[in-house]
Parts: structure tokens; C-alpha cells; sequence
């Protein structure tokens, strides 16, 4: 249930895909060059690189960026991904992302020419709208023709993101996104329905519980998890059930009961929808 996929949008120019959805900690190694920069966004979960065979090791948290560059050595990935997880990196050459920022370079701290040679780290908070994108990169529906396509504009959009200095482009079209309060009361509303998810409050009693709008409440969510209220709690309460069902201690009725469904019926009907399978038949093949 976990994978892993690499793109190449261009030459000198990747990216990759982590999905683990399984409840084990996967480990993904991959050379890179030491001209290319590294930039890796955690969407959901813990990840964890380990540098120096092991002597030393960061970790990448849930809505945060990290970028990694070293023109004097190879920065080779050796991640740790938890489980749960999903994340994006980005590798993208230094002649290439320097192109991009030709007339600008003097703004970008790494390509400034004291900076250029030296060895960079840092780790940034992912902005709402870098999540959007994010989001879209593991929610998306495309005809394969243009998969790609579709990929190389999401790769740019996400490297302009991160250095943007500026206020938030999204800002004309989304003044929602201007407010961090209401970024913070967005984040509220979710760890409310999470709280309860086996009876969660309704959209008007949650968007007053969190003293929003029903409509920014609507809205913001989308745009903060890509998904609307309840469609995120559905996901979330599936994924719980099933890591319910990996521990061996409930049987499906209880699990069922545990995430709000009151006849097994409807929880078997939720879970077949969400996973393609019955919880009986998954319980079945973790004993095979």
C-alpha cells in the first residue's frame, strides 16, 4: 500500500511521488547528482533522511519544506518515509533553476554569488497555497497524454511558491488566503471533526464553533486539505478503521461503531468504497 513514483519533467528536472499508505516504514534511495538541488515538501506524516551512513539524520514534518544543496559533495536520498505518509520532492538542476531567475538570482540567497559554492539547508513552513498544489499532485484526473504536461506545470508552480518573497499570488483570487487567523481556525475545525469523528458536528455548528462563515469554512477547507469537510473526515475515518482492524484487537462490528457507523452494512458499504475490498476479506489477507 505504499509507493513510490519518479517523473522526469525535463532533463535535470524530477519528480517524485511518496505514498505510503501502509502502516510500516518504507525506505526509498536514490543517487543525485551534486549539481542538483533538492527540494522535498511533507504534505501529511514524518519522514526522516539519514546522512553519512547513518551519523546523521533530519526530519521532514507534516507542512514543512526542505531544501538541500551541496555543489561540494553528493547529497545522495536515503529516506526514511513513516507511515501514513505523503510527500514531493523536486530535483532540479542549478544552471536550470538559475535560468529561471536570471534577472532575480541576487534575491535568491543560494545563488547569490557569495552563496553559490556553499552548502545550503533549510527547512520553511509550506504556505497554503504550496499545500493546494500538493494536493493536487495526489488528487488528480487525467488522460495520460497529458500527465505530464499536467506534472511540468505543477513542478514550476511549486518552485515559484517557495520564492515567492512577496504576499501570496492567490491572493486576488482567494482573499481567504491573506488571513493566517483564519488559516489557524481552518486547522481547528479539523482536529474538531477528527476529535469527534464518530459523531462530528454539523457545517454550521462547526463553522460557528470555530467562528468562521459556513461559506470560508467551506471554501478554506478545501483549499487548506483539498477536500471538502466531510470528504476529508471520510478518508480520515477509513484510514483509521483499517489501521483499527491491523492492530488485531476489534472485530469489524466494533471498528464500524468506533468511526460512527451504527449498522455494519454501512460501514462495509464505506469501506469497500474507500479501499475496493470488505473489512472481512482485508482482515482475511493480513492472515495470509
Amino acid at each position: 500500500m505504499g509507493s513510490n513514483e519518479e517523473i522526469k519533467i525535463e532533463n535535470d528536472f524530477y519528480l517524485i511521488r511518496f505514498q505510503n499508505n501502509s502502516t510500516s516504514t518504507e525506505i526509498f534511495q536514490r543517487p543525485v547528482n551534486n549539481n542538483l538541488i533538492q527540494f522535498h515538501y511533507g504534505l501529511k506524516g514524518k519522514a526522516k533522511f539519514i546522512f553519512n551512513q547513518g551519523n546523521y539524520a533530519l526530519d521532514l514534518n507534516e507542512e514543512k519544506s526542505l531544501l538541500f544543496y551541496n555543489p561540494q559533495k553528493e547529497l545522495p536520498i536515503h529516506l526514511e518515509i513513516g507511515p501514513n505518509t505523503w510527500m514531493i520532492s523536486v530535483l532540479i538542476s542549478i544552471k536550470k533553476l538559475h535560468s529561471l531567475f536570471s534577472n532575480e538570482a541576487e534575491h535568491i540567497p543560494f545563488l547569490s554569488d557569495e552563496n553559490k559554492e556553499k552548502k545550503y539547508y533549510t527547512e520553511d513552513d509550506i504556505s497554503p497555497s504550496m499545500a493546494i498544489v500538493l494536493n493536487q499532485l495526489f488528487h488528480y484526473n487525467l488522460n495520460t497524454s497529458i500527465r505530464n504536461l499536467y506534472f511540468k506545470g505543477k513542478g514550476y508552480e511549486l518552485l515559484s511558491l517557495y520564492f515567492n518573497r512577496s504576499e501570496d499570488p492567490n491572493i486576488e483570487q482567494c482573499p481567504f488566503l491573506m488571513d493566517e487567523e483564519n488559516i489557524a481556525k481552518i486547522k481547528k475545525a479539523k482536529q474538531i471533526i477528527i476529535n469527534n469523528m464518530a459523531e462530528p458536528p454539523g457545517l454550521q455548528e462547526l463553522s460557528e464553533m470555530v467562528g468562521l462563515t459556513l461559506k470560508k469554512l467551506k471554501t478554506g477547507f478545501k483549499q487548506v486539505y483539498g477536500d471538502s469537510v466531510y470528504g476529508f473526515l471520510f478518508d480520515y475515518k477509513l484510514e483509521y478503521a483499517r489501521k483499527l482492524l491491523d492492530s488485531g484487537t476489534y472485530n469489524v462490528n466494533e471498528v464500524g461503531v468506533q468511526i460512527g457507523y451504527s449498522t455494519a452494512s454501512h460501514f462495509i458499504a464505506a469501506f469497500k468504497k474507500k479501499f475496493g475490498t470488505t473489512p472481512k476479506k482485508y482482515l482475511m489477507s493480513l492472515s495470509n
